[in-house]
């Protein structure tokens, strides 16, 4: 049973070494700090961090579990590169699991859940928000779709997914940040989302939930291109 205090609030649990590591590294990845396959001595960002390298190896091992890392042979790592297939390989993925997923979540959200939803559209047309306080908010919104009709394994599945993604996301959708229009498109194409889940017809929200990723994906692949070409 969870830890709850007097006023139903569950405690903090201070992070270990290795979380705080596997944060800070993860950060650094996705900021662009440390770059697509550049190495990564154990020892040199043990040093980096204060640390030992013990957190620095378990912290390598699950961002390689995120997609961000690639382990090579003696005590260092890459950061894991950025390609075309990767990021096609990823939306492929995606394609396969979540509009099935949607379609039969679609029959299981309730008025409640809609209007937790709905509330999180505002976040998305904030327009003095960044990334950074968007992109939670982005994928609380999308689990929220997706758990009711989501098994264990599914949830592991698309945390994976949304790990591998994530640096493709930020590069696309950070480069359209200085749109004045992005904010109202990006709560629009959220909102539609939405409201053909709860329409209560899978066929619409499967199909919904493909016009979104198909976006999205073609939005990456454009912000991938201004930076390979």
């Amino acid at each position: 049973m969870a830890d709850v205090s007097a006023v139903g609030v569950r405690r903090v649990k201070p992070l270990s070494v290795a979380d705080q590591v596997t944060n800070e590294m993860r950060r650094s990845i996705l900021a662009g700090d440390l770059r697509p396959a550049q190495e990564l001595s154990l020892r040199e960002i043990a040093g980096d961090l204060g640390v030992s390298v013990v957190p620095v190896r378990e912290a390598l091992r699950r961002l390689e579990g995120q997609g961000l890392v690639v382990a090579t042979r003696g005590k260092s790592a890459t950061v894991a590169p950025l390609s075309r297939e990767d990021l096609r390989g990823i939306y492929r993925m995606r394609r396969q699991i979540e509009p099935e997923i949607a379609g039969r979540a679609s029959l299981l959200l309730t008025k409640r859940d809609h209007d937790r939803l709905a509330e999180q559209l505002a976040v998305f047309g904030d327009a003095t928000l960044g990334l950074d306080e968007i992109y939670e908010v982005h994928h609380e919104f999308h689990l929220g779709l997706l758990r009711p009709a989501a098994t264990d394994w599914d949830l592991r599945i698309l945390d994976t997914l949304r790990h591998a993604a994530e640096r493709y996301v930020r590069l696309a959708f950070g480069s359209r940040d200085s749109d004045p229009d992005e904010p109202r498109r990006r709560e629009a194409a959220h909102a539609h989302l939405l409201a053909s889940m709860m329409e209560r017809d899978p066929g619409s929200a499967a199909h919904a939930t493909l016009i979104h990723l198909d976006t999205n994906e073609q939005i990456a692949l454009r912000g991938l291109a201004s930076l390979l070409d």
